[in-house]
């Protein structure tokens, strides 16, 4: 793969003007200011990060977590960029190359997670069973319904994935003047598409980190081969992806246990008893001294709570600790990166690779196991399910000529415009099965656009809950 041919500036549409602009931003600059501007990145202001419709105003949103993202994504491109100059790993990569990557990390992260559906991770897990539950079960004028759908169209559900729908999202759900979305450059929207095989390509078995999920759905096939041909990727990962994943691991990873702190889910002493079990490096300073370190600076300035002063200091260290070690990742296998064979991660064979997996560990076994979380997942699985139930009832013969109940119209007119235009472009000459499908991914669609303050209401208000 060849650095000019990544970093592509097309567009599905392009804009040709008759006079000369005097407008000095790069494309990649201009893909910032559609992003920041659009209703899709507001919404993500009211979307869960860990804690679902939290009241602290201090606790991660999907909007603070994606700017995190955003910001490490292009510190990370300035520190690889620079090293490839440095070290000359690739004679034909300019400063300019350099600029545009942290321009395309900076707004890949942004978006990296636009398309995921409210209440967070197990949103998207409530969705995912829905359909593994309910497909078997429905019929469609006297069919079985999963023997009119194909493997690959059923496999999208079975397996439905935030990061598919967040290409989706941008690129047309987005609706504006056309069907085109935001209608951000190639290179960027390559970025995010971390798993570059289709439902039907999921192989967690592999050992190859782009086969462990989806990347893009049956109705987006066109556009993703488009994007992969004209960015020289061919169906391997883009460089930038395993930049943009290691953004944002730093930023869950580190967030998610500041969070757990302040949530009173892990105590000072708790994350410092943790830390003690990662194996010593020779010239590393060892993540659990750094903790004491700043717990005695702490004490020393006479800080009111030395602790949080220790884990909030100590969290801002270990994410340039982080940033260094991905840093080498990149930089030390960017041959097999280049030439699409690298299957593993950024931290993979470093210091942080452990430093990681027990964060990971820690968060998941104090906060994503706890009763309270536990609590508000069974809550969110009742909303979710409920929506889908009766969207799902709703649009099951919308477009056809059976007619609709006064209740599925009703349900049908709350549905955005933007949703159904979009169905309407893309089922245009399509068959009945594909239509069916994507009858589907428009109840989909409109669920994951919702924020988790609307999805709990519009579940209370159709419940007649007052």
């Amino acid at each position: 793969m060849e650095w000019q041919q990544l970093l592509s500036e097309k567009r599905s549409r392009g804009r040709k003007t008759p006079y000369k602009s005097n407008d000095l931003r790069s494309e990649f600059e201009k893909d910032y200011h559609r992003i920041i501007g659009s209703a899709s990145f507001r919404r993500l202001q009211d979307k869960t990060q860990v804690f679902p419709l939290d009241k602290s105003d201090f606790i991660r949103t999907r909007l603070t977590h994606s700017l995190e993202v955003s910001s490490f994504g292009k510190s990370l491109g300035q520190n690889i960029g620079e090293n490839i100059l440095k070290y000359n790993l690739d004679p034909g990569f300019t400063l300019r190359m350099k600029e545009d990557i942290c321009h395309i990390l900076q707004c890949a992260g942004l978006i990296h997670d636009i398309g995921n559906p409210p209440f967070g991770h197990f949103g998207e897990t409530a969705i995912r069973e829905w359909f593994q539950k309910r497909i078997p079960k429905m019929h469609y004028n006297g069919q079985v319904l999963e023997e009119m759908l194909t493997p690959w169209m059923k496999e999208d559900f079975y397996h439905f994935e935030g990061n598919a729908q967040a290409l989706r999202l941008v690129s047309k759900l987005h609706f504006l003047v056309d069907e085109y979305g935001m209608n951000l450059t190639y290179a960027l929207l390559n970025t995010i598409v971390k798993y570059p095989v289709s439902s039907l390509g999921i192989n967690q078995s592999s050992g190859d980190i782009k086969e462990k999920k989806m990347g893009y759905y049956y109705a987006d096939q066109v556009l993703f081969e488009e994007i992969s041909k004209e960015t020289g990727t061919l169906g391997r990962r883009h460089p930038l992806t395993y930049i943009l994943e290691a953004a944002d691991d730093i930023a869950y990873k580190t967030a998610d246990i500041e969070d757990a702190f302040v949530k009173g889910f892990i105590s000072y002493y708790r994350l410092c008893e943790v830390l003690q079990t990662i194996p010593r490096k020779e010239g590393e300073t060892h993540p659990s001294e750094m903790l004491q370190r700043q717990y005695e600076h702490g004490k020393e300035h006479e800080v009111k709570d030395p602790e949080t002063y220790a884990v909030k200091n100590w969290i801002i260290r270990m994410q340039g600790l982080l940033i260094n070690c991905a840093t080498y990742g990149f930089t030390s296998n960017y041959k097999a990166i280049m030439e699409g064979e690298y299957k593993y991660d950024l931290f993979h064979g470093t210091f942080a690779e452990t430093v990681m997996e027990v964060l990971g560990r820690l968060a998941y076994e104090e906060v994503f196991c706890s009763p309270e979380i536990f609590k508000m997942e069974v809550t969110e699985s009742v909303i979710i399910n409920f929506l889908m139930d009766n969207l799902a009832e709703a649009f099951l013969y919308y477009d056809t000529d059976k007619k609709m109940s006064s209740r599925a119209e009703r349900l049908e007119a709350l549905v955005s415009d933007n949703y159904k235009n979009a169905y309407h472009h893309q089922a245009e000459g399509k068959s009945e099965a594909e239509k069916l499908y994507l009858r589907f991914l428009l109840v989909t669609d409109y669920i994951c656009g919702m924020t988790d303050s609307y999805a709990k209401r519009l579940y209370q208000e159709l419940n007649a809950v007052i």
